[in-house]
Formats: structure tokens, sequence, C-alpha cells
């Protein structure tokens, strides 16, 4: 008789392989490869040395957090012989659970019933399909990100706040939640009913609240009745018992190997930026001071020889005039006494462009109010007047506003 294997069900990663169509033809020669997918490394980013790691809730956190509601936000205690003492409060593990259910006691190794305490187990699990639906949880899109400007990477400097950069910003990404509601069943035990009640107001004032550990995790919490009954046994053991039940709207993040393989990545950074503003001069001719350094030849065929206290700018293949033009470039202000509500007259001439540059125009100006750009199509003429001076006149109804000589109208451009 033949052996026969049982057939080995595949795993996720072998059930996404067969999804995968190759991008060749293996009828050319290239063998298909066993290799499991992957996703391009080169847009991950190592998790080493992070603070914030991958974002998992489970169902223990959501236990955690009604436990840590419990003693450190209701604190319930009873006052018994003048004392003053705190509740415990126990997780109902199934062999808890079993001995409270059989014998109306939660017994310590002695066989004592301990009282006051407070018990409570988790029963079912719903999920709550009114609040989003992922459709798919093995093929997700759907992702919750949070970022951070500044980081290990990106620190804060004052170089790029001077330098008007952008730095890069890091995000996390993280998977949107399955929501849930879970109902827990709770006991509290006591040995009077004025204990008892006691208690019962604490929990009742906490309900349709938050209970949760601030610094992790909280969830909205209901309580609807509370059952209480007097239990008696043998005229040796009492208690004051009181029975409710806990409706938690939840939230879970898995940390199974599908959300894994369904998440695209956990983190990533934006594209950095470096802005270059205009760099402009009111004397040309100072730039063209003799250096000690030797020229050294330059892209456009000029030449430029530097030290540490001037510039000296040699063209070649252009004449010293046609490069002085070319480099010309001087901010200037307008003479406040002249502006009017639609002209700025401006306290120089235009250079001259020689020959076979055209002829100097508006197009070779640039102008602003109050430091902001005048946009072309505002600008009606810009004329030299042949006498040291030219004027620039503004489509007020473009610009949406008249002028008055308090505005600082600026130009850039071949002023001479």
């Amino acid at each position: 008789m033949s052996n026969r294997l049982k057939p080995i069900p595949k795993n996720q990663s072998e059930v996404t392989q067969q999804a995968i169509n190759p991008p060749y033809l293996a009828s050319q020669g290239k063998p298909i490869s066993d290799t499991v997918y992957s996703e391009n490394r080169g847009t991950d980013y190592s998790m080493k040395g992070d603070t914030v790691k991958d974002i998992s809730i489970g169902l223990e956190d959501i236990d955690n957090a009604i436990m840590y509601y419990f003693e450190n936000i209701i604190k319930p205690n009873v006052v018994q012989n003048g004392q003053q003492i705190e509740v415990p409060i126990l997780y109902g593990s199934p062999e808890r659970w079993k001995s409270v259910q059989a014998d109306g006691f939660y017994r310590d190794n002695s066989g004592r019933g301990l009282v006051p305490l407070i018990m409570f187990k988790r029963d079912n699990i719903e999920k709550n399909r009114t609040l989003g639906n992922k459709l798919d949880g093995n093929t997700t899109h759907l992702y919750q990100v949070v970022g951070s400007k500044y980081n290990s990477r990106n620190a804060y400097d004052q170089f790029d706040v001077l330098n008007n950069r952008i730095s890069s910003e890091q995000y996390y990404i993280s998977t949107v939640p399955d929501y849930v509601t879970l109902t827990y069943t709770c006991i509290v035990f006591t040995d009077f009913i004025e204990q008892n009640n006691k208690i019962v107001e604490a929990i009742q004032w906490a309900s349709d609240s938050y209970w949760g550990d601030p610094a992790r995790w909280k969830f909205r919490t209901s309580i609807d009745t509370f059952a209480t009954t007097t239990l008696l046994e043998n005229n040796t053991d009492r208690a004051a018992k009181s029975t409710f039940t806990i409706k938690v709207n939840g939230y879970i993040i898995s940390n199974a190997v599908n959300k894994d393989m369904a998440t695209a990545r956990s983190k990533f950074y934006t594209k950095s930026q470096v802005v270059f503003t205009m760099e402009t001069t009111s004397d040309i001719e100072s730039l063209n001071t003799a250096g000690k350094a030797a020229p050294k030849t330059v892209m456009g065929g000029a030449s430029i020889g530097a030290d540490s206290y001037n510039i000296n700018i040699t063209y070649t293949g252009i004449s010293n005039a046609t490069g002085l033009y070319m480099n010309s470039n001087i901010e200037l202000l307008a003479t406040q006494a002249t502006i009017t509500t639609n002209t700025a007259t401006f306290p120089m001439g235009w250079a001259t462009a020689p020959s076979p540059l055209p002829a100097t125009s508006i197009a070779n100006f640039i102008f602003f109010i109050n430091g902001q750009l005048i946009e072309p199509a505002a600008l009606i003429s810009f004329v030299n007047n042949g006498n040291g001076t030219s004027t620039l006149t503004i489509d007020t109804t473009e610009l949406g506003y008249s002028l008055n000589t308090t505005d600082e109208v600026v130009g850039i451009g071949k002023f001479a």
C-alpha cells in the first residue's frame, strides 16, 4: 500500500504569491522563482531607535483599561471597624470564575471567602459595523497617518529659518482599526449592603465615560443595570453581592501577519525643499574690483577670481559692457513724495542694452508694493523719462487698490 501524505495547507505568503503575475514569459526560458514576493525595499525605512513603534491594540489592552480605571480612577473602598480598606480587583480567569459560580464566593487557600472583592471577566465580542467597514481586511487600503515635523533626521535649525528651507517631515502609518463592542460581567462582594451601595454609586457615576490609561488607550464604557442580592451560606458566610454588565465600545489593531502584509509601509518622509531668493546689488561696479587671486574660467565664457576681500570678474567671448549689463540687477525704491494714486517715479533711468541684445523694456523689471509682487497684468507701462528718472503706471482696477505716499514701491531690474 502506497504512502498517502495529507496535503499541507498554504500559509498567507504562499496564497499571496499565487496571485502575482510574473513580468516575464516562462516559455522564453526564464524559470519562475520560488522566492516569496515582497514590497519594494527602497521605500522601507528602518524602525531602529524609534520611540514610536507599530501601533497594536489587542483585547488584553482593553482588559487592562478596565482594570486601570477601577484601580486608579474609581478607587473602590469600604469602611470596616473604623478603618478604610481598599477593595481588591481581580480579573475572572476561568478557574476563579468557576469557583465563584460554584460556591458563590471566591475563597483563599484556607477556604475563607474573600470579602470585599470586585471581579470581572470578558463575556463576548461583537463587531461594530456602524463605525466603519474595510471591506476586506487582507487587502485594505485605509490608513491613519500621524506625523511630526522635527525628528532625529531633521532637527530644528536656525539655518533652515534664515534660508527659507523646508525640512522633510516624518510620518507614521497605521491601518484603520476594527471597531468592536465588548461585554464584561462584573461582581461586587461586600460584607454589608451599605458598603455595597457606596461601591455601586461610584461605579454608576463613572458610567458613560472613557475608561483607560490616559497615556495609552481609552474606551467609552456604559453600565445599564445593577442586580443586588444577599448571599448566606450555612450561617457562616454572608455577603452582599451586586452583579452588572459593562459594555465597552473598543477598537482593535492586530499585530497578526496578515495585517502586516496588508500595510504598505509603517513610516515615510516627505521631500525637503530649499527656496532660493533673488540676490541684488545697487552698485555692480563695486564687484569689478581687481582681486589678488588669478581668474578662473567658468561656465558661460566668464572668468572669476577672488580672495577673502573682493571679487574680480572678467568676461571672455563677450564684451565687458555686455557682461556687466547681463549681470546688472539693481534694487531701487521709488521716491515716495512723487507717488500718486496709480504712478510711482524711480530716481534712476534705464541701462542701455549693448548690441546685439534687445532694447531695455518693462520686461527687464519686476516690482513690489510693501513686499508684495505686482503681477504683470496690473502693469500698464514703465517709461524711461530721459532725465535720470523712470515712471511706473499701474492699473489700480486690476491691482485692487490705489497707491499712497506711505507705500514702499520697489523695482528690481536694469536701472542705471
